[in-house]
């Protein structure tokens, strides 16, 4: 069968070096295979089936300097996933049965007892009794802290088949965004992850597994894993299998474009995840072990625990290039691998550099006009509150009050909001769409919010951003917490209008919930404080971010949890945690999340583009990526914006349903959540009114000064000289352009 397209030139940046072990790795997990029951009588391999596959030599690959003890290990885990893939497959994909899939998956945790030396039930097939051999085996080694997470990405390594299951029932191909959160769970790469912390020997230290750099590492990694195993097996899943669950697929339906056209696109893609990760370990990596405390021995870990994930990279690229299971064109399946060639394994293409060189050369301040708005066809809406006029009203009390409207002592520049901006933006109105059927006190406090929330995120760049100060906004932001006390103490003495606005707020907001509901609602303000502190990281390397990486960071940054936050403050235990925890319920937020977020790139294209000489603009990204001009970035990130909507409605109609009777949940829960579904509707309805009806985006207001503090519109100080220049010979460009010279 011909090939539906040629392999596109991999950026390969690590070495592929190959364990030594790998023939004892082979003899054991063979031995291991047929004790356990997956071979002959199993009805999925065969002996043959295991030997072409060779998943020893991918652990070979990609745990290269591991003990022959640990590689076997880590084999059978890995012969024990892919058995799993095909086994589930077989059973209940090709049926298909979603009620028998969820029977088969509920039983496996049970297989992963967190107490040590519990008992398991008694297995009743291969995949089963795999697991339960493979848990007893390496846990012992690691901390409970490592059991917690390994279970967590196995249980969403199999529980999340029943989405690709799902998806093959109704012939639905994911949106890019939530395909690439879907995959992540789906094909297992975090869980890959884990194993890497026990071949190495280098388990993260849980001070800092969850923080953003160790996290963005682990995504990374994920999404490259993903990404190019999605280019060597669309012939197999997509041709023969009938799988829709492919990166190539989802970019060739979202973009209307060839096969080839599409792998392109992925390669693309993998390649920027790539260098995400590099980006990640070497700028945010030192400072979060030092700001963590880490001793040398604790940063040590992190940092080989850094390099297994290169090492798995590159050794799983030159598996794929060697393994029968795929798409290779023959590949190096044909020659011996040898040691002591790791070299020849790195490549660099002008492609990769390329991209590489554009995400730091964007040039600030250019002129781009009114920002190209299209037709929003949002099919609910939403109605304003009563007490809106009195709200607008009583903001600028509460705003002044605060000290929002006057410079703040000894901060040169600080005067960034007065009373006319404050009613120019009119963050009441966005509340009053938001919450329609709130009492005054509710728009007030709501109102708050968002206007704590803009003026911090126009505080920061003016502060600390121009300055490149990104240690005093580090200590800026640590202090913000102080004033989100979980235990009801007093705050410190606050010293600007941030630190006192949101000390008033918190303590309005945060005083009526239980202590679950007030850690939740200020890890909400925090994960928006801890963003604000990226973008400016991103802005001192004039480094135009990575999609993935925008589009994930970008929900922080426009504050949609806290928001959202505010809508589910009523529920109270109508609802069970696990519930807004589930993928159904993340999914439908976070799809929320990016339709509000890339509408407001739409509308602040101009204000952020020419105003501010910022790089964190959907349309930018979009632009940098595919390098298209403005005009084409615009109608693709719209396109994505109408993806992620559809995705919302999906969600809301079809898989929160089943959610409710999977968790068995009574009317008044189901009524909850009904409601809270219309809730969001409310929010995306309102902030859309909010960015038609305010005067911070348009071209006259911008000129005007009441879109963007004058500080804001162009560079100044040492070494800005040459950004004015190019400023300006972008703003004769557009004046020049279709004229002949």
């Amino acid at each position: 069968m011909p090939q539906p397209f040629t392999l596109p030139d991999f950026y390969v940046p690590y070495p592929a070096r190959l364990n030594p072990h790998v023939e004892e790795a082979r003899q054991h997990t063979r031995t291991w295979a047929r004790a356990i029951g997956m071979l002959e009588g199993s009805g999925i391999w065969e002996e043959k089936d295991l030997e072409a596959h060779d998943y020893a030599l991918l652990c070979a690959y990609t745990h290269p300097d591991c003990s022959a003890e640990a590689l076997s290990l880590v084999t059978d885990w890995y012969v024990w996933v892919f058995f799993f893939d095909d086994h589930f497959l077989e059973l209940f994909k090709r049926t298909p049965d979603r009620e028998g899939g969820k029977r088969y998956l509920d039983r496996l945790p049970a297989f992963m007892p967190m107490e040590r030396g519990a008992p398991t039930p008694e297995p009743e097939n291969p995949v089963e009794a795999g697991l339960a051999d493979l848990w007893a085996r390496t846990v012992p080694a690691m901390s409970d802290a490592w059991r917690v997470r390994f279970a967590e990405s196995t249980r969403n390594l199999l529980n999340e088949s029943l989405w690709e299951l799902a998806n093959i029932n109704e012939g639905r191909i994911a949106n890019p965004v939530e395909y690439i959160e879907m995959r992540r769970k789906v094909g297992g790469a975090p869980w890959s992850a884990g194993l890497v912390e026990y071949a190495a020997g280098a388990e993260v230290p849980e001070a800092v597994a969850d923080e953003r750099a160790l996290r963005v590492l682990r995504d990374a990694f994920s999404d490259g894993v993903h990404l190019r195993n999605d280019l060597f097996s669309y012939q197999r899943e997509v041709e023969d299998e009938g799988e829709n669950s492919n990166g190539v697929l989802v970019l060739e339906r979202f973009l209307d474009c060839s096969t080839q056209e599409a792998a392109e696109a992925v390669n693309d893609l993998l390649t920027s995840r790539l260098q995400q990760f590099e980006n990640t370990a070497l700028t945010e990596l030192g400072p979060l072990c030092a700001a963590k405390g880490l001793d040398p021995a604790r940063t040590a870990a992190v940092l080989a625990y850094v390099k297994g994930l290169q090492d798995w990279q590159s050794g799983g690229h030159e598996w794929h290039m060697r393994s029968s299971r795929y798409m290779n064109d023959g590949g190096a399946a044909g020659a011996e691998p040898g040691f002591g060639m790791a070299a020849a394994s790195i490549r660099f293409t002008r492609r990769s550099e390329s991209a590489r060189l554009r995400d730091h050369s964007h040039v600030p301040y250019q002129h781009v006009g009114p920002s190209l708005l299209p037709d929003f066809d949002l099919p609910f809406g939403t109605t304003l509150s009563p007490h809106l006029e009195g709200a607008r009203e009583r903001m600028v009390v509460w705003a002044d009050r605060m000290g929002i409207l006057q410079p703040q002592p000894g901060v040169p520049g600080s005067h960034i909001w007065d009373e006319e901006r404050l009613r120019a933006i009119d963050l009441p109105l966005c509340a009053a769409g938001i919450h329609p059927d709130a009492t005054p006190d509710e728009l007030d406090l709501s109102s708050g919010w968002l206007a704590w929330g803009t003026y911090g995120d126009d505080w920061f760049p003016v502060v600390h951003g121009r300055s490149r100060d990104l240690a005093g906004a580090r200590l800026a932001n640590e202090r913000l917490s102080l004033f989100m006390p979980l235990d009801g103490s007093a705050p410190p003495e606050p010293v600007n209008a941030l630190e006192r606005g949101l000390g008033d707020l918190w303590q309005r907001t945060a005083g009526p919930m239980d202590d679950a509901g007030r850690r939740a609602f200020r890890k909400s303000v925090e994960d928006m404080t801890e963003s604000w502190l990226w973008e400016l990281a991103n802005q001192a390397q004039n480094r135009i971010p990575d999609p993935v990486d925008y589009v994930e960071m970008r929900r922080m940054t426009f504050g949609s949890d806290l928001t959202m936050s505010l809508c589910r403050v009523g529920h109270g235990r109508k609802v069970p945690q696990e519930i807004y925890e589930s993928g159904p319920l993340r999914s439908l937020e976070n799809a929320a999340a990016d339709y509000a977020a890339l509408l407001n790139d739409l509308f602040s294209y101009q204000k952020e583009i020419e105003y501010e000489g910022e790089v964190h603009n959907g349309v930018l990204v979009v632009q940098n990526f595919f390098g298209v001009d403005y005009p084409t970035g615009m109608a693709i990130l719209y396109d994505l914006m109408k993806s992620r909507l559809r995705q919302f409605l999906h969600v809301a109609e079809h898989e929160l349903p089943v959610l409710y009777d999977d968790f068995e949940l009574d009317a008044e829960a189901r009524e909850t959540l009904a409601g809270y579904v219309q809730e969001l509707k409310h929010w995306l309805a309102g902030i859309l009114i909010w960015h038609r009806g305010c005067r911070r985006y348009r071209e006259e207001d911008l000129r005007r000064g009441t879109g963007a503090p004058w500080h804001l519109s162009g560079p100044t100080g040492l070494g800005t000289s040459s950004a004015q220049v190019a400023a300006l010979f972008g703003q004769l460009s557009g004046q020049l352009s279709g004229v002949s010279v």
